[in-house]
């Protein structure tokens, strides 16, 4: 049976460590707070998921929406904050784009089926994506960052991809980038005519069924091998840019 206390432990501390900027990718940090809760080996069953630690984060995060005091255990004791700049430390610790990198850089460790992803790798494949989603709608930023963005999931749970990336996304996309992520592998199932009727008719009714199926498009063709991509820094800023200037 799982040690609940223990895995309690190691979570907390992971969102301490990804707060303090010590560590940014969620995968890893659970393993280095595991090695700084507990001396020896931890079982598999008491480390805690990247789910778990994205909704500790979310919890804090919900802290400072309501108005409340940032929670304590996320800084490190050894280093003091300016009460002026406690928030606006906090707030760069769950900033969107720092929970973006942490879920695609997972991913290049993602090895996709050679005969559908000759590219290989679920981050390669992401960033093929969102350069080609980049290319046909250059000044929409929600659907930029779904195609950047729709296979994170991947790198959580490969049997609910779609649901883990809503999940760990849930409170850091908007609602028209959730319902892309959502349902383009409906869409792909569209195209191969494997989705039902009512399922059908009820997307093709959907203000945005054009743009999902943009999304799929660029999904099918972003699976190249030897074609120029930026990295994830690069693409994360450029969306950060398109998203300030639509502020």
């Amino acid at each position: 049976m799982p040690n609940e206390t223990l895995r309690r432990q190691i979570v907390v501390e992971a969102a301490r460590l990804v707060a303090n900027r010590q560590d940014d990718d969620y995968f890893r940090v659970i393993r280095k707070a595991a090695r700084r809760v507990c001396a020896g080996r931890v079982p598999r069953a008491d480390l805690p998921s990247p789910r778990e630690l994205h909704a500790e984060l979310q919890r804090a995060s919900v802290r400072l929406d309501e108005g409340l005091a940032p929670t304590p255990y996320l800084f490190d004791p050894l280093f003091v904050f300016d009460e002026s700049d406690a928030d606006d430390s906090f707030e760069s610790a769950v900033d969107r784009f720092a929970v973006y990198r942490a879920l695609l850089l997972p991913l290049s460790q993602v090895h996709l089926s050679r005969k559908s992803h000759p590219e290989r790798d679920a981050l390669y494949h992401s960033l093929q994506v969102y350069v080609l989603g980049r290319d046909e709608l250059p000044y929409d930023e929600e659907f930029q960052t779904a195609a950047l963005l729709h296979d994170v999931g991947k790198g959580i749970d490969p049997k609910d991809h779609v649901g883990a990336a809503l999940d760990a996304l849930d409170g850091f996309i908007t609602d028209r980038t959730a319902w892309l992520i959502e349902h383009h592998d409906d869409a792909h199932r569209l195209r191969e005519r494997t989705l039902g009727s009512r399922a059908r008719r009820r997307l093709q009714a959907t203000e945005d069924f054009e743009t999902l199926e943009l999304l799929a498009d660029c999904d099918r063709r972003g699976r190249v091998v030897g074609m120029q991509v930026p990295d994830v820094e690069d693409a994360l800023e450029q969306i950060r840019q398109l998203a300030s200037s639509d502020e």
